[in-house]
């Protein structure tokens, strides 16, 4: 198996939007086609180009990315078939190398996210009603602080 962590590159948008919909799918149950299809235009239009991108890739493939607003992680997305093989652990990890703390948001309906992060040492700080654009889905804010 050979892992690679690399910059994203504009080229990778279409695989990084079509892993992100098969990542949602899979994961997501909570959202509607309606809901998916509008995040999935934000995330074209603007989510991907603001945040720093970082892809993970098994033999050349892409198997997840982050996305990173300095040391707050926007986007963490692992293909559907990949889950579970700890490639999500992999791309913490190396946000872990670069900062001592570090915050994310998590959907409180995707509670195997919330037992990932859990896992990897996040601690619940807080909690919204509503997610980033104001849609009724509960988000959970986590923080890590490294020892």
């Amino acid at each position: 198996m050979q892992n690679k962590l690399r910059k994203a590159v504009p080229s990778d948008k279409p695989m990084l939007l079509a892993l992100w919909q098969r990542s949602v799918q899979a994961t997501h149950h909570f959202l509607t086609k309606q809901d998916i299809e509008k995040l999935h235009q934000s995330l074209s239009d603007e989510w991907l180009d603001q945040v720093e991108l970082w892809l993970l890739t098994n033999n050349n493939q892409i198997v997840g990315f982050i996305g990173l607003d300095d040391n707050h992680v926007e986007m963490l997305f692992i293909d559907d078939k990949q889950q579970g093989n700890g490639y999500g652990q992999q791309l913490i990890n190396f946000v872990k190398q670069k900062y001592q703390q570090i915050y994310l948001d998590v959907n409180e309906q995707n509670p195997n996210a919330l037992a990932f992060y859990q896992k990897q040492g996040f601690k619940i700080t807080g909690r919204s009603d509503v997610d980033g654009q104001g849609n009724p889905f509960p988000l959970l804010h986590l923080a890590y602080q490294a020892t």
